[in-house]
């Protein structure tokens, strides 16, 4: 069953984004989450809740997922837009799908800025139930730059050492991850370190527009919160 939640009142180089000052970090962006109530957002019923001021996703052993369930965003479509929020995840897998497509039974297909408890996948750009095979879904691995063409060939260019990267990372805290997406460009940054980058050109598999959304990932219990959602979109 559903659970119905009404809506709420080029670059032209594969270049590493410099870290934004501080007083440019919030212009023009939107919160799409009030904090309180999972207005705007539509999951299904039982796993999603607001605790701490924050999207919360559970499983336990009496109530698993089967595959995967997200939590959509009903606020409308992102194509060329920057997202920001904050993320903990003390057990299991998760992320937050952009530029996707809705699926049957509450599963997407699309980008995915990933991130575990474990740190296996955190950082990472996964193509959520594409057509790319496995292990080809992860088309962004962690510190690397990476251009596809239109053909699907990868050229990957190593720009930090992971192990690194991960020590940013605060395996018990709150962390703020930070989604660039223009044209066919991806960025992603957790806590101001860019952790992967994609110039995705790849003809029928790059996508440049769709839905936001947050996984619950199937397996062993697990939770997930996320909070301080705030989006900017691009004309």
């Amino acid at each position: 069953m559903r659970a119905r939640i009404l809506p709420a009142a080029l670059l032209t180089a594969c270049v590493l984004c410099p870290v934004a000052p501080a007083a440019e970090k919030e212009e023009g962006f939107v919160p799409i989450f009030n904090g309180k109530d999972l207005g705007g957002w539509e999951g299904e019923e039982g796993f999603w809740s607001v605790r701490d001021g924050a999207i919360t996703g559970v499983t336990t052993p009496e109530k698993p997922v089967k595959g995967c369930t997200y939590l959509m965003w009903r606020g409308g479509k992102v194509a060329d837009f920057e997202l920001r929020f904050s993320f903990r995840i003390p057990a299991g897998n998760s992320g937050v799908q952009f530029r996707s497509r809705e699926l049957e039974n509450w599963d997407v297909a699309g980008y995915q800025a990933d991130f575990d408890a474990p740190n296996k996948w955190t950082g990472c750009l996964y193509d959520c139930n594409s057509h790319r095979a496995d292990p080809d879904r992860v088309i962004g691995p962690l510190g690397k730059k990476v251009a596809i063409d239109a053909a699907g060939k990868r050229t990957a260019t190593a720009v930090a050492d992971p192990d690194e990267l991960l020590k940013h990372v605060k395996k018990d805290g709150w962390n703020e991850y930070h989604v660039i997406a223009r044209g066919p460009l991806i960025t992603l940054k957790i806590n101001g370190e860019v952790t992967s980058q994609v110039l995705d050109h790849e003809q029928g598999k790059a996508h440049r527009d769709g839905i936001l959304a947050i996984q619950l990932h199937g397996g062993p219990p697990m939770k997930v919160q996320v909070k301080d959602v705030r989006v900017k979109h691009f004309k």
